[in-house]
């Protein structure tokens, strides 16, 4: 499984407070992960890294699940949704995100269209 963490550098729509407690304990767990600095602005210039960040099973600390979703679209990139977790480091707590990195399931919520 593959963690990927967003800085949200640009926007600053996430607490800093919650981006750096997460970001600290990730990298205090020893455990691998990909931090990026803005998924936003690498959506934008369509980062072919993007592709490979998508592939297989993930958990994404990042903003909202129907917002990370777009973004990996736009780019071509869709997400698995029965394979990606997307923790909302708007909405939840540092420990909230942070526990769901460390468990070892994942629990899907990428948003998919009814019908």
């Amino acid at each position: 499984m593959r963690i990927l963490y967003c800085h949200c550098q640009y926007a600053q729509v996430v607490p800093k407070e919650v981006k750096a407690a997460v970001l600290q304990s990730l990298c205090d767990s020893g455990v691998a992960f990909d931090a990026v600095a803005d998924l936003c602005e690498m959506s934008a210039r369509k980062d072919p890294a993007l592709k490979e960040l998508a592939s297989g099973c993930v958990k994404i600390a990042a903003c909202f699940p129907r917002a990370v979703k777009g973004l990996f679209h736009q780019c071509g990139a869709d997400l698995d949704p029965a394979q990606a977790e997307i923790l909302n480091m708007r909405t939840l707590t540092a420990e909230e995100v942070t526990a769901r990195l460390a468990a070892a399931d994942v629990l899907p919520n990428v948003p998919v269209k009814a019908g």
